[in-house]
């Protein structure tokens, strides 16, 4: 397996579009590493440039220490899993996973081999005489992540394999690609709109908007301290909510004012808020870092906040409470004995040592 490296990674189309701008990013060997972002991020050109299917404007890209920008894509000693699957329908399975090798002229013991210890690892063995018109979906991106293990890789490169499934077979499918990656212990760079997919699958997260990497880290040290507003905002399920205030010095300490509730700062954070000498500040406080005060311990009276039920969303063991105050809609992730009911006043927990603060703007950088 290999390491891959990108080092001051651009591409510019043509009329001057830049979609991916400046990236710096080294893979590790065997290391799974997931590339997220919203559509039309670059993270999908990030992968093509990497396997050679798009040419860079500037920067290097090396694999296992050799630089491959002028290598053609089958040179590069990688393979690459579709969003498509890409099979030739009047193939049987077996004939697909052995295409590359024959075009390469392997001995036809060796292809067999292959081809069958594939099938082997993915639980396809009683598919090897079918077409794909006879396969379900799950089964044909079985075959595609087949045909790729056969090549015996450098690197494996994923782009969107899942999103072609229904819900049930996407996790299904999750689970066995990070099974996969375990029993060949390779280096894996796997593509996704879903940021679902990029916490439960990679070893670390790289987060991109509009070309550029806003962040890069191990899942939960990225879902706990974002970066910036952005990151924040897309990792998370729902997302953390996010209000914008001021700081107001009182008598037992710093406060967060956002209008229509006061609530007040850990003194960890206001320290740290106070050196940053700002007017208004966001507040960023995830779904399960609120709680009905009903549920609540002990809540310290400066962490309330009274706020209307728009929506309840039972899940069975959570409820998601969509509530507004004053101009703000949020959402809760409460008890699954929770009892509010629509239109209702709650009277809900903020947990402050949680919550994250960003500078104003759709960007803005945390600041606690």
């Amino acid at each position: 397996m290999a390491n891959v490296n990108l080092k001051n990674v651009f591409k510019v189309y043509p009329g001057n579009v830049t979609a991916v701008r400046d990236v710096n990013l080294e893979i590790k060997d065997k290391e799974f590493v997931v590339l997220v972002g919203p559509s039309g991020c670059g993270k999908s050109t990030t992968l093509r440039m990497i396997a050679g299917l798009e040419e860079i404007t500037d920067g290097t890209i090396d694999i296992d220490g050799r630089i491959v920008n002028d290598v053609p894509p089958k040179d590069r000693d990688i393979a690459m899993v579709f969003q498509n699957y890409a099979l030739y329908p009047h193939m049987t399975v077996y004939k697909n996973m052995a295409f590359g090798l024959k075009l390469r002229k392997f001995p036809k013991a060796e292809i067999d081999e292959r081809v069958r210890e594939a099938a082997r690892i993915l639980n396809i063995e009683e598919l090897l005489e079918r077409k794909p018109k006879a396969l379900s979906g799950g089964q044909r991106q079985r075959v595609a992540v087949g045909r790729a293990i056969v090549r015996q890789p450098k690197a494996f490169l994923f782009d969107e394999p899942l999103s072609n499934l229904d819900a049930k077979m996407r996790v299904q499918m999750r689970m066995e690609i990070s099974k996969l990656h375990h029993q060949l212990a390779s280096t894996m760079i796997y593509v996704t709109h879903d940021q679902v997919e990029a916490m439960t699958m990679g070893d670390r997260i790289v987060v991109m908007k509009d070309g550029l990497i806003q962040q890069v880290d191990a899942p939960l040290n990225i879902y706990e301290h974002p970066a910036n507003r952005f990151v924040a905002g897309f990792i998370g399920s729902p997302p953390m909510n996010f209000f914008e205030g001021t700081l107001s010095q009182r008598s037992d300490g710093l406060y967060f004012t956002e209008g229509t509730f006061s609530v007040r700062f850990e003194d960890v954070h206001a320290k740290k808020l106070l050196e940053a000498n700002l007017d208004t500040v966001v507040l960023g406080i995830r779904p399960e870092n609120i709680q009905d005060s009903v549920f609540a311990v002990n809540p310290s009276p400066e962490s309330l906040i009274k706020a209307k039920v728009e929506v309840i969303e039972p899940m069975g063991a959570e409820v998601f409470l969509y509530l507004t105050v004053g101009e703000h809609s949020f959402v809760a992730r409460v008890d699954g004995h929770e009892q509010a009911h629509v239109s209702q006043e709650v009277t809900l927990v903020f947990d402050m040592a949680k919550a994250s603060y960003f500078q104003p703007g759709e960007e803005g950088v945390r600041i606690a």
